[in-house]
């Protein structure tokens, strides 16, 4: 299984997602790869922002090795499952797959989880609110839990 998980810039969301997937995938004895990258060039090459970086090492999940980078067409065919962290990351995916098969791959990133009733559909984008990092490791970690569940089941 190899799944990509998909912010804007790369730097707080998906790389949060990416650590946090992984983990729940090691702890299970799985070799999937798991991957991250923005819709977005902004970032790329760049660490994961610091804050996203201080609450993943204060739940014990080091992300600072990791580097921003920019989906391609080519993702859309290497990986098996595209997790959008929002509905604009989503659009952009799909205006960027050009067949049928890669389509069926973009998922919501909390609609796979199952976690749409009750959360809502977007994983909020804490970029421009230092209080929102702790609520969206939270909810990445509830989504990421319940993603390798249903993929095991």
């Amino acid at each position: 299984m190899r799944i990509l998980n998909v912010c804007l810039g790369n730097i707080c969301r998906s790389p949060l997602a990416e650590g946090l997937l992984r983990r729940a995938v090691e702890a299970r004895g799985l070799s999937w790869e798991i991957s991250s990258s923005g819709t977005a060039n902004y970032h790329v090459g760049k660490a994961p922002d610091r804050r996203s970086v201080a609450i993943g090492k204060a739940h014990q999940l080091d992300i600072s090795g990791q580097r921003a980078q920019q989906v391609t067409r080519a993702d859309l065919d290497h990986y098996d499952l595209i997790l959008a962290m929002d509905r604009q990351n989503l659009a952009d995916l799909q205006a960027l797959a050009t067949t049928p098969a890669q389509l069926q791959k973009i998922h919501l990133f909390l609609d796979f989880a199952g976690l749409r009733a009750t959360e809502g559909p977007d994983v909020p984008d804490p970029y421009w609110d230092d209080s929102g990092f702790a609520s969206v490791y939270a909810l990445l970690e509830r989504a990421a839990e319940r993603i390798v569940e249903r993929l095991v089941d």
